[in-house]
């Protein structure tokens, strides 16, 4: 199955950067086990593809990169 692509970049970076610090301070004992859910923002932001944008209908990708 192909999932084109519905993240786009400044979204990307902001998921990836945000799941990347839930991790790290879930890592550190900071904020708890909870903080894994950064996981999802980390995985949505790689692939380029978020399956709750494709439910909704949503896109923030530019037609270029669909």
């Amino acid at each position: 199955m192909d999932m084109p692509s519905n993240v786009g970049s400044a979204d990307r970076v902001i998921r990836i950067a945000a799941g990347a610090a839930l991790v790290g301070l879930a890592l550190a004992g900071i904020i708890g086990p909870w903080g894994y859910i950064g996981v999802v923002g980390l995985a949505t932001g790689l692939f380029r593809f978020c399956p709750a944008y494709r439910l909704f209908g949503i896109s923030t990708c530019s037609s270029a990169h669909r």
